[in-house]
């Protein structure tokens, strides 16, 4: 048996796979793959239409929220959220982990030619990210803030900000890169003024970027990129030009999936239980530690942890691949192992590793 704890692209449901596979080549009596129709059909406009309907159900999504289906990952909203949002204000930035440092990077960037300021509040850098950034909110000047930026699960690190210690940011709108929990926790979305996450990790495949942006922040001149421009995006119905269609479709049906199983809360409640499995072990062992300092800020979708030397490390990665446990090793930057549980992945999995720790422990401590 083979168990995919790959951070991104990370494993899909297999009632998905199998429901891909039945249609791949004929999608609804079309005689056409659903990557050969085109995004003008009707057949398609009926996909899209499906998935954004799902999409705001499952996420309690207000009617003044816009969803957008778009490309270039979540690394290119690093760019296209300043632009849209920040000019002729200043954009602040929470730094806890390394995805939060490369989207305060890229602003900086665009500061230096564009009329905005990129603040960063504060970064646990220094800590190798092993807790979260206190958010002192005496720095903000909210009188120019355009926005607070904040990523709510570190997926290299494995640190999140749980729905209840969301900061506190009166009228600045809230920022959150959401790739590695949106749909494992049951945000209040209506808290936030801009939601983006790259598809790959919880909702489906490489190519697809969901955004989700309150209506009174789309620009409204028409002084950017088409492509780059939120408001433009949004008049056309995530198709000004042409978008990523199978990924588009191959989300609506994690969508779809995603209610079958009982909606958001459910599969919150299921991966609080996958996780505490891990830590549970971690924290009863002398041979397994895990670098998250403070237990409140453990991710519940990615699990880090480590042996005692780099060494054991090493020999764990090689006798967990050996029985199937596929792409257990950490990111080069943190090192030991990471485990990545999002919500197609399944229980069973979760038990099969628990019970792997425990005996590597026993045959190394």
């Amino acid at each position: 048996m083979i168990y995919n704890f790959g951070a991104g692209p990370s494993v899909l449901p297999k009632e998905v796979l199998k429901k891909v596979q039945e249609e791949l080549l004929d999608f609804e009596k079309s005689g056409m793959s659903v990557m050969e129709i085109s995004h003008r059909s009707k057949s398609f406009q009926e996909v899209i239409d499906e998935a954004q309907s799902n999409l705001r159900d499952l996420m309690s999504i207000p009617q003044n929220y816009k969803i957008l289906f778009l490309q270039g990952g979540a690394s290119t909203q690093f760019s296209m959220i300043p632009m849209n949002l920040a000019l002729g204000k200043k954009a602040y930035y929470a730094i806890s982990g390394a995805f939060g440092k490369k989207a305060y990077d890229e602003a900086v960037k665009l500061s230096q030619t564009l009329d905005f300021e990129a603040i960063s509040l504060g970064s646990t850098q220094s800590e190798h990210y092993n807790h979260l950034l206190k958010i002192d909110k005496s720095k903000v000047d909210e009188k120019m803030a355009a926005y607070l930026h904040i990523t709510t699960n570190n997926t290299i690190e494995g640190t999140t900000i749980f729905p209840e210690n969301l900061p506190e940011v009166n009228s600045v709108p809230l920022i959150a890169d959401m790739s590695s929990n949106i749909l494992a926790f049951d945000y209040d979305v209506s808290k936030f003024g801009l939601i983006y996450a790259g598809a790959q990790k919880n909702l489906g495949i490489a190519g697809l970027t969901i955004v989700i942006i309150r209506e009174d922040l789309l620009n409204q001149k028409e002084s950017l990129s088409s492509m780059m421009d939120y408001r433009i995006l949004a008049q056309n119905g995530s198709m000004y030009n042409t978008p990523p269609t199978f990924a588009i479709y191959l989300a609506g049906l994690v969508f779809k999936w995603v209610k079958e199983q009982g909606g958001v809360k459910k599969l919150e409640a299921i991966n609080r239980q996958k996780a505490r499995m891990f830590y549970d072990l971690i924290d009863q062992s002398d041979f397994y530690q895990s670098p998250v300092l403070n237990e409140a800020e453990r991710s519940i979708c990615n699990v880090v942890f480590t042996s005692p030397s780099k060494e054991l490390d090493a020999l764990f990665v090689q006798k967990a691949e050996e029985k199937g446990f596929k792409s257990i090793k950490g990111h080069r930057s943190v090192g030991g192992m990471r485990a990545s549980i999002y919500n197609a992945f399944p229980i069973e999995g979760v038990l099969e590793l628990v019970k792997f720790m425990k005996e590597f422990e026993e045959e190394n401590k």
